[in-house]
């Protein structure tokens, strides 16, 4: 198992400086980076070109969420920026997921390229079933609104769903082995929790059935990137 291809650095940085500064740290030992809404929105799509050249793969995090036409035209442009994956919101519902996935097919088929991963949303790993309850009014726990949404966002055409680690192996059952699933709520033994309610080790979560797994804070924090990033790696692999 190739794990380096399946950890995802999250450059989750208020400029490309330290975002860059990371990269060159890390070198050849990650492959594929997300760039989230703070990053990009500092510097715009160039940050995609830039990881682009230097041989990077991208994991766009914008999370669209809008009516179809605007979300399908949001994914017709990611899709030209060459990223590896993007994702959606399942709760914007079927039509806009349908149109984002037809979308970046087209565009991949215009330019020649392979077709991006196209992910929806499900439940947030801040987010807990009482908030869902009391907050949103979504009357029913997490497992089932997660499954209610990956089995939607499947129907829909999308790839995978992006959710916790902890629902992983029940959306494989529900959906197949084929169906991607990414998680964030990554963290090693090693390393503090911080804000994430539900969270899993690297290595539960690859038993689990996770085919990505996101990880910021335990290796973009650390005093020591490199050592943090191939501990993970070795942690994975033990």
């Amino acid at each position: 198992m190739d794990v380096q291809k399946k950890v995802i650095i999250a450059l989750d940085f208020p400029n490309s400086d330290k975002a860059f500064a990371l990269v060159d740290i890390l070198g050849e030992k990650a492959k594929i980076y997300k760039v989230g809404s703070e990053l990009f929105t500092s510097y715009g799509p160039g940050i995609v070109k830039e990881l682009r050249d230097k041989g990077k793969d991208v994991f766009l995090d914008l999370k669209f969420h809008d009516i179809p036409n605007t979300v399908g035209a949001s994914a017709k442009v990611s899709t030209s920026l060459g990223v590896k994956i993007f994702n959606v919101h399942a709760s914007g519902g079927s039509e806009m997921m349908k149109k984002a996935k037809e979308e970046s097919l087209k565009e991949a088929v215009k330019n020649g390229q392979a077709p991006p991963l196209v992910l929806g949303v499900t439940i947030l790993t801040s987010l807990t079933s009482d908030m869902l309850v009391e907050e949103l009014k979504i009357l029913c726990s997490v497992d089932n609104q997660v499954i209610h949404l990956a089995k939607l966002a499947k129907d829909s055409g999308l790839d995978g769903v992006v959710c916790s680690p902890f629902e992983a192996k029940m959306i494989k059952e529900a959906c197949g082995n084929d169906f991607i699933v990414l998680t964030p709520g990554i963290r090693p033994l090693w390393s503090v929790t911080d804000d994430q309610k539900r969270f899993k080790t690297p290595q539960d979560a690859i038993t689990d059935g996770a085919d990505f797994l996101v990880i910021g804070r335990p290796v973009t924090k650390n005093e020591d990137p490199k050592g943090a990033f191939e501990k993970i790696l070795d942690e994975i692999n033990s």
